[in-house]
């Protein structure tokens, strides 16, 4: 039995999403753009898709702009809030996703000031971190909601009630790519401006995203060309995707009952690897259960990696050790080099089983006997 256990990297397409994306390349295979009957049908069925995700958040779907990923979406909400200034203050997360941090590198070298909080070693920031940082000279405040390596919650429903109490002209941006349907996300009521998603991690396909913009709120386009979503996102539309992505929200289900039955999973894998000697747990206990990060204490990331995809369980590294680097999430937290070398995340959706919980147990206990032996 092969064990996904990697859906923080992706999710597997749901049969409804599937269906959406066919019947768009076959049936309304139109330009939304286009003006006779066959493009109209596309842009009806891009309005009925844009409903959806606006349901899904609460918001009206003139806030929802389609983008082909959360990158993009990233990209688009940094750059577009940040465009009228030459220069100024961000508060940001020193454990970002790169679609983030990278842009964040780039506005240092434009001028601005970026200020990165640092986690806890359980992953945690607080709002009075946030409120300490945050100040009159600040622009954006972009923090992510989830952490996509160890699950830690981040005081994402805070920000706009720390911007409006220090009276800064911060647009605040989140990024919500992990935790989309997974928690409860009221943009408008957390009083977040700018708020990213994506398609994929939440069985739909590859290929689509969206960012909600807070009606009334101004940001320059990123991307330029023909002026599809409201001049935010110019390039045609990815029906197929965008169809896919709305069937997938609809299809979701119950996001409390969802969330129940993984934090039970993900308990029952903590206990069965935190019998076995030789495994080390990084996320914290109040992380969102669907990422459980671990070390595995003398065998190299990638050889864990490689050697649980031989038992039929897909995971990834916790550290981008295909390039040299270790993780800068688990830098932050100060794991030490050992533990960060040998980090793993294991991460579930709803369709995971109890007996893949399982298998994933027997197959890390199997691997720290054969392989952990020699690494210590």
């Amino acid at each position: 039995m092969e064990c996904y256990l990697d859906n923080s990297a992706t999710t597997k397409p749901c049969q409804e999403a599937v269906a959406a994306a066919v019947d768009a390349m076959t049936e309304h295979f139109g330009n939304p753009s286009s003006l006779h009957q066959n493009g109209m049908a596309a842009q009806q069925l891009l309005e009925r898709a844009r409903k959806t995700i606006a349901d899904s958040l609460r918001a009206e779907s003139g806030e929802i702009v389609f983008t082909p990923s959360g990158t993009a979406a990233n990209n688009t909400a940094i750059f577009g809030a940040v465009a009228r200034y030459r220069s100024g203050k961000i508060v940001t997360s020193a454990m970002e996703h790169p679609s983030v941090e990278q842009c964040m590198s780039a506005l240092e070298t434009r001028g601005f000031t970026v200020v990165r909080l640092h986690p806890d070693k359980n992953g945690h920031i607080t709002a009075g971190q946030i409120a300490e940082a945050v100040d009159e000279q600040t622009v954006l405040v972009s923090l992510m909601a989830i952490n996509n390596e160890v699950g830690s919650v981040l005081p994402f429903s805070e920000l706009g009630r720390i911007v409006r109490a220090k009276r800064s002209p911060a647009l605040v941006h989140v990024d919500a790519v992990q935790g989309f349907l997974k928690l409860p996300i009221v943009p408008k009521k957390c009083g977040i401006d700018l708020l990213s998603v994506s398609a994929h991690k939440v069985h739909g396909l590859k290929g689509a995203g969206a960012l909600y913009v807070r009606k009334g709120v101004r940001i320059k386009p990123y991307l330029l060309g023909g002026g599809q979503e409201n001049g935010l996102c110019s390039g045609t539309q990815p029906m197929p995707a965008i169809a896919a992505f709305a069937a997938a929200v609809r299809a979701y289900g119950d996001s409390t009952a969802h969330l129940a039955y993984v934090r039970a999973l993900r308990d029952r894998l903590t206990q069965h690897l935190s019998a076995l000697s030789g495994v080390q747990i990084n996320s914290p206990a109040d992380a969102l259960p669907y990422i459980l990060n671990i070390s595995l204490r003398g065998v190299p990331a990638q050889v864990g990696v490689n050697a649980l995809s031989e038992r039929q369980v897909c995971i990834s590294a916790g550290s981008a050790c295909s390039r040299g680097h270790r993780s800068a999430v688990l830098t932050a937290m100060g794991l030490s080099p050992e533990r960060i070398d040998t980090a793993l995340r294991i991460s579930l959706s709803r369709e995971t089983t109890e007996a893949e919980i399982d298998a994933c147990a027997a197959a890390v206990e199997d691997v720290l006997k054969t392989i952990g032996k020699k690494g210590t």
